[in-house]
């Protein structure tokens, strides 16, 4: 491990003081950070521990909650106002890690974890775009299972691997941002970057910049919701394919919807072609398999994760038909 300075924060002004250095990294949990030191493919030069940084969820008046950047998984998860009025992020959570990995990573920190392409990991032999840019993608023609479908590059094709990501965006959330020119907030959506030629150039953040809460709008459409993650095992493992889903009927029909996916992109994929051909049609099983057929019809796979196609297609359409029959 390259050798770096400490220092803790006693606020977010002081955090983002010591965040705008050269090669400095927040420290939240360290559940993902830590280990890409451990492999060298991170080497800050400073550590910025921001673990006592505010790490409330507030309840707004309108029915939305402002979540601070500081808290834990479980805390997020298991809270009664996220539980009810939100399934779906609860869910998704639950279904991300272990237990001891969800007591120790903070909610900001799930957002800027890193791929788990193996490819990404084996800094010895193998050439990663993401890790180095121009060096080229042995993914693509190598052992390619679980990466991605949708929205690579000929420079990348790594998927992401969070849980919680893809029902934040499938909500709308919005992230809050402090730095160097000041405060701002970026839509959930414009959070993560597609790979294009420069992978390694990941999310829409800026150097220095501190993610400081996480924002979710008042959506009553989010109480019938829910997160299905389809996996190699039920134990701690990476989605194949995932789905968070929330759904509104009206006289038998789709008068809301809100569909993402997880596994099968670079970035937490929202399912908009879908959402489109839903809204104001009939909520029956070939209306849903048809949503998913749209959203998938530019789906390119490689070699070995075809299957995604398909799995993707009776994920989606599963997990609206579960939604559709609570609805009755």
């Amino acid at each position: 491990m390259t050798p770096f300075d400490y220092s803790r924060a006693g606020d977010v002004a002081e955090a983002v003081r010591l965040g705008a250095a050269a090669q400095s990294k927040f420290l939240g949990g360290g559940t993902n950070l830590v280990d890409l030191m451990r492999e060298t493919l991170e080497r800050p030069s400073a550590l910025v521990d921001i673990t006592g940084l505010p790490a409330g969820i507030t309840e707004r008046d309108d029915g939305g909650l402002l979540i601070g950047a500081a808290v834990r998984n479980t805390a997020l998860a298991e809270h009664r106002a996220v539980r009810t009025r939100y399934p779906l992020l609860s869910r998704a959570i639950l279904a991300g890690a272990s237990a001891q990995i969800r007591n120790m990573a903070t909610v900001g920190g799930n957002l800027l974890q890193r791929t788990r392409c193996t490819y990404f990991y084996d800094d010895a032999g193998s050439r990663c775009n993401k890790r180095s840019p121009g060096q080229g993608c042995d993914a693509i023609d190598g052992f390619n299972r679980n990466h991605a479908i949708l929205g690579a590059s000929t420079a990348c094709v790594a998927t992401h691997p969070s849980d919680m990501c893809v029902a934040l965006v499938a909500l709308d959330a919005m992230v809050h941002l402090e730095g160097a020119g000041g405060k701002r907030t970026l839509p959930f959506g414009e959070v993560h970057r597609l790979p294009g030629d420069r992978p390694d150039q990941e999310t829409g953040l800026q150097p220095g910049e501190l993610i400081t809460a996480i924002e979710l709008p008042a959506q009553p459409i989010a109480a019938r919701s829910t997160y299905r993650k389809v996996r190699d095992r039920s134990s701690y493992a990476f989605a194949l394919v995932s789905v968070a889903a929330a759904l509104e009927l009206e006289g038998g029909r789709v008068k809301d919807v809100r569909l993402a996916l997880g596994g099968v992109a670079h970035k937490p994929w929202r399912a908009l072609k879908a959402e489109q051909v839903l809204r104001g049609g009939e909520a029956t099983v070939e209306a849903f398999r048809a949503a998913a057929d749209a959203e998938l019809a530019d789906a390119v796979p490689l070699r070995d994760n075809a299957f995604k196609i398909e799995l993707a297609k009776r994920t989606i359409t599963a997990v609206l038909g579960e939604l559709a029959g609570d609805a009755r």
